[in-house]
């Protein structure tokens, strides 16, 4: 019965916090130089959306506000939720994954691959025969690798040292950031398409770039949460999780696999954004506790909800000046890695 009521209670809090996104969602579109009321935006998505369309008609709006709406702002709110959704969810994986608190696709590394992957795509133009998806297919490239040898250095025998995790993670973003810096002074043309994936940046995002991202993401989302429950059973340690019947080498391979392909769909969209991996999962983990099956949803709506609202901070704090969201979720994110430090550190003392 405990577990019926839990399950019933993890239920109706996904339930809460895909209606909050929804309406911190509306609620941004109004938010900007246009004078649009929450009534008057809700009522021009609604517009747009089938089945919805016979209470809510868009020729009530004026077309300058559906324009700005449903054009500009709606999918950049969208791919916003889409992109903070999966680095939630993978700050949870890769934090269960390496049984480290501090593990975060931007500290370990990973969107500094992903980053490198796409610069290269952007540059050469190599994949140019794989079309819309050439970005994306090179930032998957660059993250796998990324995570496969920041694993392989912190892996002795069957544990994974968190120092050596750290360094090797860092030491590699490092590497990887500054062999970006190196062509884009080669390649002074594409330096501003390039300084996207550095910065991390939603401006001027269409309904294109949520096509283009949105399956890498959802295909990658949906296997991990398909794995919660093995994931369960490695933060107990390797030895448990192979007791249980797991095979460990293929599920280790799995979810470096769906950890790559959701962060290149992230990156390629976006660029590289910090730290909204390492800060969500965390604030989850406080309300509802360790289990990956309500950590990893739970994550990716908090995820997307903190950097919708990052977002439209970055584009509006300044006036007309529109600010990277990269900066903003990095003056949030430095100082809570720093106190994460300082409690680990006071733990070992």
């Amino acid at each position: 019965m405990d577990v019926l009521k839990n399950r019933k209670s993890w239920k109706y809090l996904l339930i809460c916090f895909t209606l909050f996104l929804i309406a911190v969602g509306i609620f941004c579109t109004t938010v900007g130089s246009a004078d649009i009321s929450f009534k008057e935006s809700a009522g021009i998505i609604m517009s747009k959306v089938p089945l919805l369309n016979h209470w809510f008609h868009a020729e009530d709006y004026p077309h300058v506000h559906q324009t700005i709406i449903w054009s500009l702002r709606v999918p950049r709110i969208i791919l916003a939720a889409l992109v903070g959704g999966a680095l939630g969810v993978i700050g949870g994986t890769l934090q269960g994954f390496f049984k480290n608190p501090m593990a975060d696709p931007y500290v370990m590394g990973v969107s500094s691959g992903a980053g490198l992957g796409a610069t290269i795509a952007i540059i050469t133009g190599a994949g140019g025969f794989l079309g819309m998806i050439e970005i994306p297919v090179f930032s998957f490239i660059g993250a796998f690798l990324t995570t496969w040898i920041v694993y392989s250095l912190a892996k002795v025998g069957k544990k994974v040292v968190v120092t050596t995790l750290l360094l090797a993670g860092v030491a590699l973003s490092a590497f990887l950031s500054a062999v970006m810096s190196f062509l884009m002074v080669l390649n002074t043309d594409d330096i501003d398409k390039i300084y996207l994936w550095l910065m991390g940046s939603f401006a001027n995002k269409s309904w294109e770039h949520i096509q283009l991202a949105a399956p890498f993401i959802i295909i990658g989302v949906i296997v991990l949460f398909t794995l919660a429950k093995e994931m369960n059973a490695m933060v107990f340690g390797d030895s448990a999780a192979q007791h249980l019947g797991i095979n460990l080498g293929k599920l280790q391979i799995i979810l470096l696999m769906a950890t790559s392909l959701t962060t290149a769909g992230a990156v390629a969209s976006c660029g590289s954004i910090g730290f909204v991996g390492l800060i969500v999962p965390h604030i989850v983990r406080i309300m509802v506790g360790p289990d990956h099956r309500v950590l990893l949803p739970l994550s990716f709506l908090v995820g997307g909800t903190f950097l919708v609202i990052t977002d439209t901070i970055a584009r509006t704090c300044l006036g007309s000046q529109e600010i990277p969201v990269g900066v903003i979720t990095a003056l949030f994110g430095g100082p809570f890695f720093i106190y994460l430090l300082k409690k680990k550190k006071e733990r070992v003392i």
